[in-house]
């Protein structure tokens, strides 16, 4: 009985050790489920919050989806070719888990221009502002509107929208040249791309070191392509536009030549300067000479003349390696403060507000260098070239400072001295590294003296002499600083560019006269441009170009006043084409008045 009593209390034991493992197990399962739902619960609560924000703009859901039922996806664009082409979309889709843009066809659809099968030839539009570029191109796929019934329910977007890719977000040069100035001026071109407006970023990037500059576009949190799948599977923007304009980029990377300043360049310091001042008040700063055009006191012009120099400074590759020799010497021969800023250790906003009051900018070539565009006016760019590195064939920083209306004096000094670099052949190839080459190669890399001209991206020996650091020869240095200061301009002297042209001159008129069968005589006379008489101009010329009608080359004249009387290789009864124009300070140029034909 005893040893049933002791073997039924062992059963009973065993029974409640297993009751509580069981019991613990279950309490730990909970716990875990606990935690793994309150993660989610946390996702969720993430992602409502955007979808809320997403819905802050109020649309009734059954209107818009019987809209894309009834009226499927509208598209009317701008520009001839892909690489100037920007579309605006209504009903424009995104389904997540095909990574694919979908245009609905209904009987009411618009499609403008309707390419057919020329719109895979490469694309419909870049989304980028880099011209061209296989990996930024923009399409989409078709289905009829009828095909909604059997998909996902779709989640629409009510925000007006701007979709493009960023080029390189990593990269701050990339980040103001190729994505914010373009997307800044391309919503200035639409009036509803304002600052409600939101960016959907479809280049597959994280948001990357520079993110918060991509903010000050719009009130609006931007949207990655991989937050996208997490609204559902079809995503449908209500009104969008697609792609970026390239008007104010300068410079082109040396994809299929190599690199350089763009052959056409369609924008002025004058509109970089007002993307500067945008970004510096998102930013709450304020230029100096700002605050004293706007009747600021003596005292404040007092302060201006506190003059500093700025060296940037970088920490990891291409160092200047006798940095603060090179600080001495600047403060020395200029007699100013010199300043140090880093991207690494300071906040892109407090380098900006340095950058806009400082007399000169001195840096190693580098992504930082887009900071001149901050720069005030008369101010200096000094570019530092490591060896074997020509300053000729690397000039977006040189570029900028040129284009009219910056008023930038830019100096480029470059190391000739072999003894004066350190390279790293051992490094990763993206940093310069060379040896997984083979042995000739590395030594003719190692014995050249100038990187030839190259495509973009992976050339060896630009990465080898990029990334190698530098001791900077001071007395090279300041003889090259010397002579280049020989040509800045006086900024007492020069007045910033006017981008103001002349108009057409009015009532041009012609008369001739006949004076032996071989001598004739043809006077043009004409009245001065509408506006000149508003506006104050240095010198005014007008310049007249004579064609004999029938040939192909013309006789062309600069003359200081309205009327003029040509008799030189003019010829009796004959029939002549003129054109006149004005001419504002030598080369500001205004339109030819209707042609003249004048008959002798």
């Amino acid at each position: 009985m005893r040893a049933s009593l002791a073997a039924c209390r062992m059963s009973v034991g065993a029974l409640l050790n297993g009751l509580l493992v069981s019991v613990v197990a279950a309490l730990l399962w909970k716990y875990s489920k606990l935690s793994e739902h309150a993660a989610l619960l946390e996702d969720e609560l993430h992602m409502t919050r955007q979808s809320q924000e997403l819905s802050q703009a109020h649309i009734d859901y059954h209107v818009a989806l019987q809209a894309l039922q009834e009226h499927g996806t509208r598209m009317v664009c701008t520009g001839k070719m892909h690489t100037d082409r920007i579309c605006r979309f209504d009903y424009l889709c995104y389904c997540s888990e095909a990574e694919e843009f979908v245009f609905f066809h209904s009987n009411a659809s618009v499609m403008l221009p309707n390419l057919g099968s020329r719109r895979f030839q490469p694309a419909l539009l870049d989304l980028s502002s880099v011209e061209d570029h296989n990996t930024q191109y923009f399409n989409f796929v078709e289905l009829p509107a009828a095909t909604l019934k059997f998909m996902p329910k779709p989640v629409f977007v009510p925000d007006v929208t701007l979709i493009l890719n960023r080029f390189n977000p990593d990269n701050l040069m990339h980040v103001l040249h190729d994505d914010l100035l373009p997307a800044f001026y391309t919503m200035r071109q639409y009036s509803d791309l304002d600052h409600e407006a939101r960016l959907v970023f479809m280049e597959g990037w994280g948001e990357g070191p520079h993110f918060d500059l991509y903010k000050l576009l719009s009130s609006k949190q931007p949207l990655l392509k991989e937050q996208l799948r997490n609204f559902g599977k079809l995503m449908c923007f209500t009104k969008s536009y697609v792609g970026l304009s390239k008007m104010t980029t300068w410079y082109q990377y040396g994809f299929v030549q190599p690199q350089g300043p763009k052959a056409n360049i369609l924008v002025s310091g004058i509109e970089i300067r007002q993307f500067a001042k945008a970004l510096m008040e998102k930013m709450n700063l304020t230029r100096v000479e700002e605050v004293e055009k706007g009747g600021g006191s003596s005292e404040g012009k007092e302060e201006k003349k506190d003059e500093y120099i700025i060296v940037f400074s970088r920490s990891t590759t291409r160092l200047i390696l006798n940095e603060a020799e090179l600080i001495l010497a600047l403060a020395q021969e200029f007699q100013m403060r010199v300043v140090t800023l880093s991207l690494e250790e300071q906040s892109f906003a407090s380098i900006v507000e340095m950058i806009s009051s400082a007399s000169m900018l001195v840096s190693m070539h580098g992504a930082q260098l887009i900071t001149s565009l901050f720069l005030p006016r008369g101010a200096v760019v000094v570019e530092l070239f490591p060896f074997a590195v020509n300053p000729e064939q690397y000039t977006p920083y040189k570029t900028l400072a040129s284009l009219p209306g910056m008023d930038l004096h830019y100096i480029s000094w470059r190391n000739y001295n072999e003894d004066d670099t350190v390279t790293y052949p051992d490094r990763p190839w993206e940093q310069g590294g060379i040896a997984h080459l083979d042995r000739e190669e590395q030594e003719r890399i190692k014995l050249s003296q100038e990187v030839p001209r190259h495509l973009c991206c992976r050339n060896p020996e630009w990465l080898f002499r990029i990334y190698q650091d530098t001791m900077v020869n001071i007395p090279s240095f300041l003889e090259v600083l010397k002579q280049g200061m020989k040509t800045k301009p006086n900024p007492k002297k020069s007045k910033p560019v006017s981008m103001l042209h002349p108009g057409r001159v009015r009532e041009p008129q012609c008369q001739t006269s006949v004076q032996t069968s071989t001598e004739a005589k043809l006077t043009v006379s004409w009245q001065i441009p509408w506006n000149l008489k508003y506006l104050k101009v240095r010198e005014v010329k007008y310049e007249v170009w004579i064609q004999e009608q029938g040939e192909n080359t013309y006789m062309p004249y600069i003359l200081p006043q309205q009327n003029y009387t040509f008799s030189e290789n003019i010829k009796p009864f004959t029939t002549y084409l003129v054109w006149v124009r004005c001419i504002f300070n030598r080369t500001t140029l205004g339109p030819f008045a209707d042609v003249l034909t004048c008959r002798t």
